[in-house]
């Protein structure tokens, strides 16, 4: 049994626990939560011919919205009736457990630092969204060594047995060496990239360190694009191929 949270406490979710970054949630109906449902389709007909299981998604540098794209995306592919889990696995700057408001004490570092914790005593199921949750858990010393481990494959193909797909939300690409060591274990990478933010040569580096790797870059999400709606602007996600990615979005 997965542990799931009392319903008493998911009455407040909608209002004041899940916050303005699940808008798949709390706005189903908005033009973000379409985007997210749009970026759903485009990777489903991407993968026509085989079957995505786990995928990746980051970011060329911090504060771009991947942890955000994260939860929403894994949000509309639950609704497919897919069995999802999504799992943080930035092990430096954790944020499922407060997207989520559950609880962080045990977590993926708990269950690849002892090999007799079984993963279903550690993920959490959310009733309201329908996902399965693996929080990070107590932050390593040694994020890189843990996610490269042995063991961390294990856990990974013992997941992939039992979930329909699985998110891995993990740390900026040309920050850390964690994203491209999982990056080779999974079907497929997302990149986040946020409009007016992220620089040409940056969106480059992202992208020559996942070929490094032979990664399968199955497209990227343009985050924050104002978009034009009678007086005002709001932000949506866009959905694009790896090879548009080059693009610089601060127009340099």
């Amino acid at each position: 049994m997965f542990n799931t949270r009392k319903k008493k406490e998911s009455k407040l979710l909608k209002d004041q626990e899940f916050g303005i970054s699940l808008i798949t949630y709390t706005s189903p109906q908005s033009i973000n939560a379409e985007q997210f449902r749009a970026i759903r389709t485009n990777i489903e007909f991407a993968q026509v011919d085989r079957k995505l299981k786990s995928l990746l998604i980051s970011s060329c540098i911090p504060a771009e919205g991947k942890s955000t794209v994260s939860a929403n995306l894994a949000v509309v592919m639950a609704q497919t009736e897919k069995k999802v889990l999504i799992v943080d696995a930035d092990m430096r700057k954790p944020t499922l457990h407060r997207t989520f408001r559950i609880d962080n004490k045990e977590g993926l570092s708990t269950l690849i630092a002892n090999p007799e914790v079984k993963f279903n005593q550690v993920v959490q199921h959310n009733p309201e969204t329908g996902l399965y949750l693996l929080p990070c858990g107590p932050i390593p010393p040694n994020p890189s060594e843990l996610l490269g481990s042995a063991r961390m494959t294990s856990i990974m193909h013992e997941l992939n047995q039992y979930f329909d797909l699985i998110i891995y939300d993990t740390p900026p690409i040309t920050a850390v060496a964690d994203p491209q060591i999982l990056a080779t274990r999974v079907d497929g990478i997302l990149m986040v990239l946020r409009y007016g933010y992220v620089r040409r040569e940056e969106v480059r580096q992202a992208k020559e360190i996942l070929d490094n790797v032979n990664a399968n870059i199955l497209g990227y999400v343009m985050n924050g694009v104002p978009r034009e709606e009678g007086s005002g602007y709001y932000s949506y996600y866009g959905y694009g191929y790896g090879h548009d990615s080059e693009k610089d979005s601060k127009g340099e």
